[in-house]
């Protein structure tokens, strides 16, 4: 296990330092990451955040930590209201469509399900006491059938995202509200709006930040150990988030408040900016596993350019992997005898180098760097003249689909079922017409591969098919 002692830490965008996490009272960690917004298909930037923190969570489970992972649904919105008026539906029916859509791309990617996801249409009771509870503290008003935060009665208010109230210009305009920067809580019912839930302050629907204050409140409590999301949420949504449940908890909402950067596709990726590639798209044509390592490859606080060049080569990069258990299965044909020093020493030292890389903010980079010093371990002891016995070589085999397996990539190192005939000669035409320079038609024979559920890539050894 690793070598860090005090367990792993974790940058927080609110002390501006790596911070120790610590369990809660209950022996959890306990993590809260806003979700997406179901009003059209995700795209690949909305991925990044499900990736990153749901192998966040492989890996403290991994390190010994129970954890309970959160991640709602915005299924309530003005851009869902938007959508379902230019598409001719109820806006429940496509909010419920998209949410459906969601998960079954996302369950594309193998990384299992948060513990909970809850929606906002199933908490409207919670979000209405809270606030409630504010207006009682002062902290919001009602007005015209809208209800504000005050913004000026909350001291903290800026210090997740270093600005001062002073400098801040206003996010959300309105006529009713007692000072600019007051955001809202509820907003009125509008014609048009063919949706909306009885108050104390009128029909209408919850503003957009108040309810991941209720949502992880019942889920989680008043108070934390991780909330994380998109670096874009920082202000004004956590913002926001802070005021609120600080404001009627009076402890702190979260004890690190973790962002991943963004994924950029000449600039910002956005639904909309109109830069976008769909999740399921990247899918189709990559497969989990390259899309999985991508993310992963690049420090989650780094942002991360999407194109064929830097996917092109992670698909090469897993190849080396995949080859180097290959080289593991032929070894254990022909197995040397008694223990390889070198290979039983690296795989020591490239675990340890694997958990210190993970426990200093989650580095991915690093613990794949610790993944290929096995991989050329591997390499060095089955082709050298002392060759490692079957035990060292099967022992070899389950700590390196272990290590694997925290950045749910297992998949590489464990034996694949044999392709059928079918996709055989599909892949067998695809390199023909490669061979031929006729692009279009291998392009065309990939996908017919890939709906098949193989991926074919072309290594140094020729074209390899394995189940997508």
């Amino acid at each position: 296990m690793s070598t860090t002692e005090q367990g792993p830490y974790l940058y927080s965008t609110l002390s501006r330092q790596l911070e120790p996490l610590t369990p809660g009272p209950d022996g959890f960690v306990r993590m809260y990451v806003c979700g997406p917004t179901v009003y059209g298909p995700i795209h690949v930037g909305n991925a990044r955040p499900f990736v990153v923190f749901s192998v966040l969570k492989r890996y403290l489970n991994r390190r010994g930590y129970a954890v309970r992972f959160v991640s709602n649904v915005t299924d309530i919105n003005d851009k869902i209201y938007v959508a379902a008026a230019r598409e001719g539906v109820r806006s429940d029916e496509l909010a419920a469509r998209y949410l459906n859509e969601y998960v079954r791309d996302t369950d594309r990617l193998e990384l299992g399900r948060p513990d909970i996801e809850p929606t906002v249409t199933d908490h409207m009771p919670e979000i209405i006491e809270f606030i409630a509870r504010l207006i009682e503290k002062g902290l919001a008003y009602p007005s015209h059938g809208d209800v504000y935060y005050r913004v000026e009665q909350f001291p903290g208010y800026g210090k997740l995202s270093g600005r001062r109230t002073d400098e801040l210009r206003v996010t959300e305009p309105g006529e009713a509200k007692e000072h600019p920067l007051d955001f809202a809580l509820w907003k009125g019912h509008k014609p048009g709006e063919d949706t909306f839930w009885e108050s104390p302050w009128g029909n209408g629907r919850p503003g957009w930040h108040i309810e991941c204050s209720a949502m992880a409140q019942a889920a989680l409590g008043p108070s934390f150990e991780i909330h994380g999301g998109g670096i874009d949420l920082a202000f004004p949504h956590h913002e926001n988030e802070i005021a609120q449940s600080e404001g009627v908890n009076g402890v702190p909402m979260a004890s690190i408040w973790a962002h991943n950067e963004m994924l950029e596709l000449g600039g910002k990726m956005s639904k909309s900016e109109g830069n976008i590639v769909l999740l399921r798209d990247a899918l189709d044509r990559w497969g989990r596993d390259v899309l999985v390592a991508f993310f992963l490859r690049t420090h989650y606080r780094s942002k991360l350019p999407y194109g064929d060049a830097t996917l092109e080569d992670t698909a090469r990069q897993l190849d080396t992997i995949r080859n180097a258990a290959l080289a593991l299965d032929r070894a254990e044909s022909a197995p040397g005898e008694g223990i390889h020093r070198e290979l039983a020493d690296t795989l020591v030292s490239a675990r340890n180098d694997f958990f210190d890389a993970l426990d200093d903010d989650f580095h991915t980079p690093r613990a794949f760097a610790s993944l290929f010093e096995v991989v050329h371990a591997i390499n060095r002891a089955v082709e050298g003249e002392y060759r490692p016995g079957r035990a060292q070589l099967q022992a070899t085999r389950s700590e390196f689909v272990a290590l694997l397996d925290v950045v749910g990539l297992s998949g590489l190192a464990t034996p694949q079922e044999r392709a059928p005939r079918e996709v055989i000669a599909l892949a067998k035409a695809r390199e023909d017409a490669r061979a031929a320079r006729d692009f279009a038609r291998a392009d065309g024979l990939r996908d017919e591969i890939a709906a098949l559920g193989f991926d074919v890539r072309d290594t140094p050894e020729g074209p390899q098919v394995t189940p997508r």
